[in-house]
């Protein structure tokens, strides 16, 4: 009886921490470049991922770098802002 009890508490004590257990979709490399670029034209300098968040360099036509900051769970721009 004790063994029937002791497995019911063990997986459902588990079955509680299963979401902190569960992968997050993220986004590709190639798919926040994508995404970065529809919104800001320019090319491409740098892509970094830091903290769940893709960092997109783009230099502009006009000789701006602007950091695009892209979450990589959902795929949302964070922020477009200016470097020079």
């Amino acid at each position: 009886m004790k063994t029937i009890i002791f497995s019911l508490v063990f997986f459902f004590l588990i079955s509680l921490n299963a979401p902190l257990y569960a992968e997050r979709s993220v986004i590709s490399k190639s798919q926040a470049v994508a995404i970065a670029t529809q919104n800001y034209s320019g090319r491409v300098l740098a892509v970094k991922l830091k903290a769940d968040v893709y960092q997109i360099k783009i230099l502009s036509e006009n000789g701006k770098v602007r950091v695009i900051k892209v979450d990589a769970a959902s795929g949302r721009i964070k922020s477009g802002s200016k470097s020079r």
